[in-house]
């Protein structure tokens, strides 16, 4: 069990047998009159949970319960077929309950070889970290990075009553003076005040409680702590109930809802949950409505001018496009510089620091071999050491290629966006300049379809032209490919090749998607035609690459039947 949820792709097959097995297991004793749960409604089982712990568990604003470790459950529910009922208290309150047996099973508890002794955990559903909190210093000076517990001696410490740190703190007998509250929220309320030296929280209930309650005076000063398993638990032996959702954990996982409620909860949208929806709102509506206004005007002022709008409006468009273009450029320019220093940094450091850690196990695997060898199996993070013995190498291999890819995408980014003079035409290696642009929309190719194919002529002629604008058409060409797929089974092709008859070299972009109608062909590079306005198309992509390419002295051409898909076919002249 818990090695089919560390690595869950590992046991896709055969999964659907185990369920209906384990199921078997789990509901005979049920369905022969059995009392698996405590109460006085055997068929409901009551799952306790922290009222105030965000955004893993808590109650709204309605004291309704929600949070990850909440839609999780309900989804473990769902799929065994289960009854639940949850009870949210103070942490410390809830345990209780759950020792005393007026609770069944927590939703969310950081598993200790200490806690062990009393209770039986699931494989985790999450990992968790824990922050020191300390106050931000008001003379500007920096406040002390706190990387051991050593530096704790002596201060006095807030802590959540009952919780994970409380347990560490009193077994390690650390001296420090110890400061109990009931949740998170009161002990960065209790610091934030001015009280005691340092709060012990979980890492990102810290961060959504600072944002969410106004403390802007605290900051996280340290993370001494190793990363934490955040289980489901029961008392020590309930060996049935645990078994249930630990299967539907691990249903969750193969089937990939896990990772939708993941991703709703701890994803990158995450760090908006705090923002004053509320307070912003009437600025928006007061701001809508002097937006429409002041539109009403200009409508109104537009119809005077009807006659003058209808005899310049060629010209007015085109200086539009230009300057559309002109401040695409340069905002990405500006943000991709940004964006790419963000990156580079903590990349640079994965480059630099990962190599070290592939040395420091290389140098540490004869050590852990020969203990192997005297002493037999031992675990290593969680897992077998047999295993990991070749797990880690690949697992070092992969993050390194990971970051390298990282680093490769950031330079494609910036070489794309830099400004480039209209006259600085060099040569150009074409399949190059097609793989660049191949990596740009390398997300929305796989979100587009599962059949995406390279083809590349080898020795192909060079070309003369500019890299980035040349990247840009076949970015369009990719783009609009990508667009006219109706599902994932539809297929793209990028294909390169020579055309000796007139000494060019092409570019195809094929696609299986829903083909353009007769009358629409010969006008998809006029500019401002669309066929997708309503979904924000504005009929400038394919407009600006036509006139990219007839300045490189080329052609851009379309082929296509309805519902049979499209060609575009990208010719260039080859470099005398």
């Amino acid at each position: 069990m818990r090695l089919r949820n560390i690595f869950p792709n590992k046991f896709k097959h055969g999964s659907l047998l185990t369920c209906v097995l384990t199921s078997l297991l789990i509901y005979f004793p049920l369905l022969c009159g059995a009392e698996t749960t405590s109460g006085n409604n055997p068929a409901v089982i009551v799952v306790g949970g922290d009222h105030n712990y965000p955004p893993y568990e808590f109650l709204d604003e309605n004291q309704q319960p929600t949070g990850f470790n909440v839609d999780l459950t309900r989804a473990i529910a769902e799929v065994m077929g289960i009854s639940v009922s949850f009870e949210m208290a103070s942490w410390d309150s809830v345990r209780h309950d759950l020792d005393n047996g007026r609770i069944d099973i927590l939703q969310g508890m950081v598993s200790s070889p200490g806690r062990s002794l009393n209770y039986d955990f699931s494989p985790p559903h999450t990992i968790v970290h824990e922050s020191i909190f300390a106050r931000r210093d008001t003379s500007q000076r920096s406040v002390e990075a706190i990387t051991s517990l050593a530096q704790l001696a002596g201060k006095e410490l807030i802590v959540q009553k009952g919780g994970i740190r409380h347990d560490q703190l009193i077994e390690q007998k650390l001296d420090a003076q110890l400061f109990l509250v009931d949740t998170h929220a009161a002990a960065l309320r209790l610091l934030a005040s001015g009280k005691h030296d340092y709060a012990l929280v979980g890492n990102l209930p810290g961060l959504y409680l600072g944002k969410e309650l106004g403390l802007s005076n605290i900051q996280p000063v340290g993370s001494p702590f190793p990363a934490q398993h955040y289980c489901y638990a029961v008392r020590k032996g309930n060996a049935e109930l645990l078994a249930i959702f630990s299967e539907g954990l691990a249903i969750l996982k193969n089937t990939g809802r896990y990772q939708q409620l993941y991703d709703k909860w701890l994803g990158p949208l995450e760090t908006v949950a705090g923002f004053p929806w509320r307070k912003v709102a009437p600025v928006l509506i007061g701001i809508g409505a002097g937006a429409l206004l002041i539109f009403a005007i200009i409508m109104f002022w537009n119809r005077t001018l009807k006659n003058e709008v209808e005899r310049r409006s060629r010209e007015l468009q085109e200086h539009q496009q230009q300057l559309i273009q002109a401040d695409k450029l340069a905002s990405l320019g500006i943000l991709v510089s940004g964006v790419a220093h963000e990156i580079n940094n903590p990349n640079s450091l994965l480059l630099m620091n990962l190599p070290i850690v592939a040395a420091a196990h290389e140098d540490s695997s004869g050590i852990l071999a020969e203990y192997y060898q005297e002493h037999g199996e031992f675990s290593l993070a969680g897992i077998d050491y047999s295993r990991m013995r070749d797990e880690l190498p690949l697992l070092h291999d992969e993050m390194f290629d990971a970051a390298k890819r990282i680093k490769r995408i950031v330079e494609d980014l910036k070489d794309f966006a830099r400004p480039e003079p209209t006259s600085n035409f060099q040569t150009l290696d074409v399949n190059d300049v097609v793989q660049t642009a191949v990596r740009l929309v390398e997300n929305s190719l796989n979100k587009a379809t599962r059949h995406f194919t390279q083809q590349y002529a080898p020795d192909l002629p060079m070309v003369n032209g500019q890299r980035q604008r040349i990247e840009q058409v076949v970015v369009n060409l990719l783009l609009n490919a990508c667009q006219a797929l109706p599902d994932a089974e539809c297929g793209i092709s990028v294909v390169t090749r020579f055309i000796a008859e007139s000494s060019e070299v092409c570019i195809e972009v094929r696609d299986q998607g829903t083909g353009i109608d007769p009358e629409h062909l010969a006008h998809v590079t006029d500019p401002f035609f669309t066929t997708k306005r309503e979904s924000g198309g504005t009929g400038l992509g394919l407009s600006v690459s036509a006139t990219i390419v007839q300045q490189h002295g080329g052609s851009l051409t379309f082929t296509s039947e309805a519902e049979c898909g499209t060609v575009a076919a990208l010719t260039l002249p080859a470099s005398v």
